[in-house]
């Protein structure tokens, strides 16, 4: 899966503030000229309002139809929980672009933006969006370029392709948010070159990611990380996505501890293509066609820590990717695979290599119950070494250690005619 994206000047359009402080008669004199719930162009007035604003500005309750404002610096900008609404007729909301200092807060943005996202930041620092609801545009709810920007307790809901898109970020936490009904993409954190990025992703909650525009994986992922470099994924829970719950591609330094990823219809945890350094623990998986794959020898993908998961309850098939089999956890190269659980899947449990794309694996002290093969490894002619040892593998009904070559069983009892394969290690 290769993957790029534009963003213009129209696409970093942004985003709104705001503290919770009672309504000082200034402010009231700010806003007097919004029409709650008028079908008329509100922009005009709010960008006065804005314009006119010293440090804060609250709005008042109503649906306010506006397009294309220009946010101020400096400013802390909050709505009536669940009553303030700014409504895109056609066209981005606003933007906050090259400066520092926003705020936004108990404010909700919907409507139609066109082509545009609801709300973009652009070259700017100190952004806070937080207990914000999204909801109902047909692309991109909130688009981040080159920006750093905290994200908490926001909702986003029923977005054509993402709720959040951070392109080249300098510095982004998004925590706690609830994501639903997109239909491409949970968040997505890419850069144009592959380098550090250091985005933060905890305790959100993610689910109904579908993949619209198709594809092999570029779409359908709860979280999707992309040339993006030291980025921590923890404390998730997702679900019900069309490919992946958490996909990086061509990443280094990554991790992805402690996340609950429920029903996913190809693979639930993916490290792949020219990644390294990738730390997949103590994540629980729950049906998906995959559990956890760790691939790409082919184009540089190694170096990986796959310990403390627990993965069952894996599908026959993927009704996405007819590529994908059932496996619980699959690894290539340099990769320690320790202390998982894996449970119910009618394939390979634990899967080390395919063909001669193996190299440095070790896998220990795991347990496996309920599958076909506990543990599969490759013995086809140019595979590297692997050392398998003190794993309990619980009555296989094909074999506890099976030598594989490429798709066909080659030996059922590994442990019998190890000497045949001197790259195969077994204690």
């Amino acid at each position: 899966m290769r993957q790029k994206t534009e963003i213009t000047r129209r696409h970093a359009l942004a985003g709104l503030a705001g503290l919770a402080v009672g309504l000082p008669i200034a402010a009231q004199a700010q806003t007097a000229d919004l029409t709650p719930d008028s079908d008329a162009d509100q922009s005009a007035a709010l960008q006065a309002a804005l314009d006119g604003a010293t440090g804060r500005l609250t709005l008042p309750a109503g649906r306010f139809r506006v397009s294309n404002i220009n946010f101020p610096a400096n400013l802390v900008v909050e709505g009536v929980p669940g009553a303030t609404w700014l409504v895109a007729s056609g066209t981005a909301i606003g933007g906050f672009l090259h400066q520092s200092g926003l705020v936004l807060r108990d404010i909700g943005f919907t409507g139609d933006s066109g082509s545009d996202p609801l709300f973009g930041v652009q070259g700017a620092d100190n952004v806070t969006i937080e207990r914000c609801r999204f909801s109902e545009s047909p692309g991109i709810a909130l688009s981040l370029f080159e920006s750093a920007a905290t994200i908490r307790d926001c909702d986003f809901e029923n977005h054509g392709d993402a709720a959040i898109h951070s392109l080249d970020s300098t510095g982004l936490l998004a925590s706690g948010n609830t994501i639903s009904g997109c239909g491409n993409a949970g968040i997505r954190i890419w850069r144009n070159e592959a380098g550090p990025d250091g985005s933060i992703l905890v305790n959100n909650r993610i689910s109904k990611i579908d993949w619209r525009q198709g594809g092999n994986g570029q779409n359908g992922n709860g979280i999707n990380v992309y040339l993006a470099d030291e980025v921590v994924v923890a404390d998730n829970h997702i679900s019900d996505c069309a490919f992946t719950a958490v996909r990086l591609n061509t990443t280094k330094n990554c991790q992805v501890t402690g996340n609950i990823c429920r029903t996913c219809g190809e693979v639930a945890i993916f490290s792949e293509f020219g990644f390294s350094g990738s730390i997949i623990a103590e994540n629980v998986v729950d049906g998906a066609a995959t559990g956890i794959s760790i691939t790409n020898l082919d184009t540089g993908g190694q170096l990986a820590v796959c310990s403390g998961n627990i993965v069952r309850n894996i599908s026959l098939k993927s009704e996405v990717n007819p590529d994908t089999v059932p496996v619980g956890i699959y690894v290539e190269a340099e990769v320690a695979v320790t202390g998982n659980v894996v449970e119910n899947v009618p394939g390979v449990a634990i899967a080390a290599g395919f063909g001669s794309f193996m190299r440095s694996v070790v896998i220990t002290s795991n347990v496996v119950y309920a599958s076909n093969i506990g543990i599969g490894v490759s013995v086809a002619e140019g595979a590297g070494k692997v050392l398998i040892a003190d794993n309990m593998v619980h009555e296989p009904s094909v074999g506890e250690i099976v030598g594989l070559k490429w798709t066909e069983v080659a030996e059922t009892d590994l442990r019998a005619v190890v000497d045949r394969y001197p790259h195969v290690t077994i204690r």
